[in-house]
């Protein structure tokens, strides 16, 4: 791939697409958020790991943008959104709450640990499951119940994407992957659950550059490499 517009030019009307947002611009693909907004296409259903950052699309920090899904909402590309919480920053209501409360954006809360475990269901081909969470809670509303062993747990079914947008440090030609630190995330989840993993990163190596016990995400799961060019969101 020679450009962000090129990895994401296939991406058509009515996609989904999954994308990391819980950590912070350190852990989120934010060139290809900006790519897929330049792009334009609409009726998206969007998976994201928290409520796809707080405040706007794209926010001013002292050194850089930061750029988050926001940016999405507030183009009306997105049709649904698959979430943990949609509340932005105290006192500030992000892009995606307020067109959650006009109902130009379809909205599904899911509890973080659910999404994650939902995650895995859809990466590893497991056709099913039953949680405990959000029993007894508005989150049961519509899911099948059953009691194992004297607890009552929800049925749960996996999640998967067209597309997933992972952002990782390094990578090396074959699209074997390495994550810095906590900005690892939901990253390797995503990867294992598209159908199409698009993956922006620091530094591009030749095969053997990275030592095989350190890779989180092996390049079976990666489908495209981008190295994010000096200039680029960080």
């Amino acid at each position: 791939m020679n450009s962000f517009a090129e990895a994401v030019a296939d991406i058509g009307e009515g996609s989904s697409i999954m994308v990391m947002t819980f950590i912070g611009p350190a852990g989120i693909p934010q060139n290809l958020i900006m790519a897929l907004s330049d792009l334009g296409p609409k009726d998206l259903t969007i998976v994201a790991c928290s409520n796809f950052g707080f405040g706007v699309g794209v926010r001013e920090r002292p050194l850089a943008r930061f750029v988050t899904p926001n940016i999405l909402v507030e183009n009306g590309q997105v049709k649904k959104a698959l979430v943990t919480w949609d509340r932005g920053e105290s006192g500030l209501a992000s892009s995606f709450e307020k067109a959650v409360r006009e109902k130009k954006v379809e909205r599904e809360l899911v509890p973080l640990g659910v999404l994650a475990h939902r995650l895995r269901a859809g990466g590893s081909g497991v056709g099913a499951f039953y949680s405990p969470i959000g029993v007894g809670t508005l989150y049961e509303q519509g899911k099948e119940k059953r009691v194992i062993d004297g607890r009552e747990y929800l049925l749960e079914y996996p999640i998967r994407a067209q597309y997933g947008f992972v952002r990782a440090h390094r990578a090396d030609t074959l699209g074997n992957l390495i994550y810095k630190n906590t900005a690892r995330g939901f990253n390797p989840l995503i990867a294992k659950a598209c159908d199409v993993t698009i993956a922006e990163v620091d530094e591009i190596v030749e095969p053997g550059g990275i030592d095989p016990n350190c890779v989180v995400t092996p390049g079976v799961y990666v489908d495209r490499i981008l190295r994010i060019p000096q200039g680029g969101l960080r």
